[in-house]
């Protein structure tokens, strides 16, 4: 599937590629040619199966070709999210059979299994029963990243109720972790925590988290955005940000425990730069902290296409690859 199918595939559904032609040029300019060993950067660029959310989720694009798209936009590792391969209640067994030819087609590609983002509850509750179910349930996802040769799975410390008493979040969080480690220790995988949202997002309690555990293979997942502490009303995830972090002090924060760097984006102006995060401020950070593995591109915006957002991402930080 080329990128002209794929465009033309997506479009029925607004996907399509409709500001590219305005932005990428003024990015890269017309072809890359300028990119030579002295400019090669210090990262690797992998694709968050996220960016396309819009696309798998209407089955415009089946899951099973994430390796596919991926390789036609010009990416060497795949980021995988565990809800878009959840297997039915009774029918765990499938997810080995996914996970086998989800090797095979990256594989066939040449392209790198990074992690899987997984997303089955909040590690920090304060609720021991529920908390023990949600260690459960993510050793399938441990047994999955194995599979697939991924170095990491990504979890999550949202806070849930225990938000208004961070000691006890901390806590909780640290004994989860902890277990988890010890699990995927056996497997070598590596259980990584992204800001992402609540207070998941106070990066030095993070880091002191991470430090609390102590285990090799705990880390950080640092991303560009998510930095959000305190949403407007009662909506915990969508409402409007009225308390953020600091998202550079939280990236410096987070990036000595890093095992992946997550590029988060929401819009850009006509000179293709990010609206609220400096992309070579950041990159600078990034390199800084001695880290020279993927950089996942996230777009998560609405205004561009999926396919333009992640695109212009993908280009801004080649533009500032040599930082």
């Amino acid at each position: 599937m080329d990128r002209r199918l794929f465009i033309k595939r997506t479009g029925q559904f607004g996907l399509a590629t409709s500001l590219s032609h305005l932005v990428l040029p003024v990015i890269l300019g017309d072809d890359m040619d300028w990119l030579t060993p002295d400019t090669k950067p210090f990262f690797k660029l992998s694709l968050a199966q996220w960016s396309l959310h819009n696309a798998f989720n209407s089955k415009v694009l089946p899951t099973m070709e994430f390796a596919k798209v991926a390789k036609e936009f010009g990416f060497e590792g795949l980021e995988y999210v565990s809800s878009f391969y959840l297997p039915e209640k009774g029918k765990e067994s499938e997810l080995v059979r996914t996970v086998s030819e989800l090797k095979k087609r990256s594989d066939d590609h040449g392209l790198e299994n990074v992690l899987i983002m997984v997303d089955e509850g909040d590690l920090s509750t304060a609720d021991n029963a529920v908390r023990q179910a949600t260690i459960d349930a993510h050793h399938k996802w441990i047994d999955a990243a194995a599979g697939l040769g991924c170095h990491s799975i990504r979890v999550n410390l949202f806070g849930g109720e225990t938000e208004k008493t961070p000691q006890v979040w901390m806590e909780k969080s640290a004994e989860s972790l902890r277990k988890l480690c010890e699990t995927a220790a056996k497997s070598k995988i590596n259980v990584i925590v992204e800001n992402h949202q609540l207070l998941s997002s106070d990066a030095a309690k993070v880091a002191k988290i991470i430090q609390n555990v102590n285990m090799k293979n705990c880390g950080t997942l640092p991303d560009f955005g998510n930095f959000c502490l305190k949403r407007e009303g009662s909506e915990r995830f969508s409402g409007k940000c009225i308390e953020e972090y600091d998202r550079y002090k939280g990236m410096q924060e987070l990036l000595p425990f890093a095992k992946g760097v997550s590029a988060k984006s929401y819009d850009f102006n006509m000179a293709g730069e990010e609206t609220t995060i400096d992309y070579k401020k950041m990159l600078q950070l990034v390199k800084a902290s001695g880290y020279r593995g993927f950089i996942g591109v996230e777009y998560e915006g609405t205004r561009l296409s999926e396919v333009d957002g992640l695109m212009a991402t993908k280009a801004l930080l080649l533009k500032h690859a040599n930082v």
